[in-house]
Formats: structure tokens, C-alpha cells, sequence
């Protein structure tokens, strides 16, 4: 059994920063592209960045030069540092991972966690 594990949410102010990690726990093989997604109420989840396991990274329009997504592929660790943050960052944001089993790769979502930015 793989999970996700996410932590790192809470409430900030407009121009603070937050981090959030993901760890990839089970019987896995290995960890290829892991990444983070946001879903804000009323609207459908969106890519926020994706990094592969060499380290190429993608991001959304909206979040770079503010936002950084890196990992340790050692202990099957996705991070996101934000910094400037605005309200329409608020959302709850969810790491996803393509795990390597035994019988193939299996795409995994986290539970979610929250960001908050407001005044």
C-alpha cells in the first residue's frame, strides 16, 4: 500500500511565504514525476508544478518566479516553497506522485492540504 502524506498547510498573510512536503511511504520501487496541485472552492484542480526525477521542473504561469518545487529522491520527498503569496493562491493543494510498483506505475494523489492567504 503507497501513500501520500502532506503537510505544511495553514494560514498566511498576502506576501508571506509557506511550505509544503509530500512523502511517498509503501512498497514502492521508485518515484518518477511528483508534483502539486491546487483546487480553490467553485473551481476545478489545477497543475501548480511538477518537477521528474532528474530534476526537471514545470510550472504554472500563475506561480512562477514565486513558487519552487523541488525533491529528495532518497526519501521519496516533494517539496513546494511559496513565497509572495496572494489570496487566489488559497486553496487546498494536493501532491501527486507516479509511483513504480512491482506490477507497473500507479498514479497517487495525497489527502490534501489547505492554504490560506488572507489579512
Amino acid at each position: 500500500q503507497v501513500q501520500l502524506v502532506e503537510s505544511g498547510g495553514g494560514l498566511v498573510q498576502p506576501g508571506g511565504s509557506l511550505s509544503l512536503s509530500c512523502a511517498a511511504s509503501g512498497r514502492i520501487f521508485s518515484v518518477n514525476a511528483m508534483g502539486w496541485y491546487r483546487q480553490a472552492p467553485g473551481k476545478q484542480r489545477e497543475l501548480v508544478a511538477t518537477i521528474t526525477s532528474g530534476g526537471s521542473t514545470n510550472y504554472a504561469d500563475s506561480v512562477k518566479g514565486r513558487f519552487t518545487v523541488s525533491r529528495d529522491n532518497a526519501k521519496n520527498t516533494v517539496y513546494l516553497q511559496m513565497s509572495s503569496l496572494k489570496p487566489e493562491d488559497t486553496a487546498v493543494y494536493y501532491c501527486n506522485a507516479d509511483v513504480g510498483l512491482r506490477l507497473g506505475v500507479i498514479n497517487y494523489w495525497g489527502q490534501g492540504t489547505q492554504v490560506t492567504v488572507s489579512s
